[in-house]
């Protein structure tokens, strides 16, 4: 094993005020209780970056049973692939993993986690160079097994060790690695990463649809969602995932427009994040208004919400399945976002009262309405009006 490279705080000039508070006591606490323990990853990589973490995740020596009890009843375990403590102080929850080690290139799919290591093993295995960096803030060191520090200097993403291999074993690093290029635009993808990506990209079907569908939403919750679907798309990816979805990102202008417009909000609006229903409805509308305007432009006193609704409901599974399971619920928010959109602004000048539905999801319409208000200024009168009357209802 070689000896990692360290750096001082003369070289990465990271202001320990910038460190969260908690972080430090978890950390502090661990080692008075006999246990390594260092902040790591993405919050290592921001700071470097000079970007505000997110997250500051720690990684530690100590078991996850041990962690539950030093904090006791700050602290919950969940997962069981990959076993996690979550210690909280108040609403915030600091994520605490133990080092892990038994991932080699020439394994396969990754089905087993929870096996233990050193923290040279526990960088060895984090999925790109830029990624696999501690931080000592008892001494203000970056401990680097993997030349992330140089990678975050010459702004180069990288995965660590062979790419095709790290790919195969986890295919979701192939999403992350478009997550990064997205996040971080004066970043270069290092060839023998790019060109494994490409040729792996089919492995993305094995993954766990549950695990991608996080890691788009966390990307319609960034400031970087246009460029991450963009790239998505351009890379082959998304058109594995969804066809459809590909083809509706491509054929319909509005969809990046929307986007641009949700990275905005999210910038100003950090860090409170917009409903996943409504993230979702971006990719749907226009394609479902044209689905609308094809089919019953020759049909209008036919024409009535539940059939928008039923339209709905088919663009919902026409764009997820089979792959992808949206949730019931899920499902039911954005059968209503999109039913309202034309109870709020009709189709084909069919004229509406302004009455408020009994529908426990119109906030999420208003929501939306909003967001193509952003577009289309034409729509603002009319989303004045309706906010205006909702509110109303509401305080009554």
């Amino acid at each position: 094993m070689r000896p990692p490279k360290v750096y001082s705080i003369d070289f990465h000039m990271i202001p320990s005020k910038k460190i969260d508070m908690h972080a430090f006591v978890i950390i502090e606490t661990l080692r008075l209780n006999g246990h390594l323990a260092f902040l790591v990853g993405g919050s290592v990589r921001d700071l470097l970056l000079n970007v505000r973490p997110k997250d500051f995740d720690i990684a530690t020596s100590a078991k996850p049973e041990e962690i539950k009890k030093v904090f006791y009843k700050k602290c919950i375990l969940i997962g069981k692939r990959f076993r996690l403590a979550h210690v909280r102080f108040g609403k915030k929850i600091i994520e605490v993993s133990t080092f892990r080690s038994g991932e080699t290139e020439e394994q396969s799919l990754i089905l087993k986690d929870n096996i233990y290591g050193s923290p040279n093993e526990d960088a060895l295995r984090r999925d790109f160079t830029i990624n696999g960096l501690f931080y000592d803030p008892e001494v203000q060191t970056i401990i680097d097994y993997v030349d992330g520090y140089s990678d975050v200097e010459k702004r180069i993403l990288r995965t660590i060790g062979d790419a095709k291999a790290r790919f195969i074993q986890d295919p979701v690093r192939m999403i992350r690695l478009i997550k990064f290029k997205a996040r971080f635009e004066d970043f270069t993808i290092e060839k023998n990463t790019y060109n494994a990506l490409i040729e792996c990209k089919d492995e993305i079907n094995k993954s766990s649809p549950a695990r991608i569908l996080e890691e788009l939403f966390k990307m319609l919750n960034s400031v970087s969602s246009f460029r991450f679907f963009y790239l998505l798309n351009e890379s082959g990816i998304l058109s594995i995932l969804s066809k459809n979805l590909s083809k509706f990102f491509n054929d319909y202008k509005n969809i990046g427009l929307l986007l641009k417009e949700l990275d905005k909000i999210n910038n100003e609006n950090y860090p409170h994040e917009l409903e996943r229903a409504v993230l979702i409805s971006i990719f749907l509308f226009d394609p479902l208004k044209d689905r609308l305007e094809k089919n019953y432009k020759d049909k209008i006193n036919q024409f009535h919400l539940g059939i928008i609704a039923s339209e709905s409901f088919k663009i919902i599974n026409d764009v997820f399945r089979p792959f992808f399971l949206i949730p019931r619920k899920m499902k039911a928010e954005i059968v209503s976002i999109l039913m309202n959109q034309f109870r709020i602004f009709p189709l084909f000048n069919i004229q509406n009262k302004i009455k408020i539905p009994k529908d426990p999801f119109f906030y999420l319409s208003l929501k939306f309405y909003k967001i193509r208000c952003m577009l289309d200024p034409n729509l603002l009168s009319n989303y004045e009006m309706w906010s205006e009357k909702f509110s109303k209802r509401k305080n009554h």
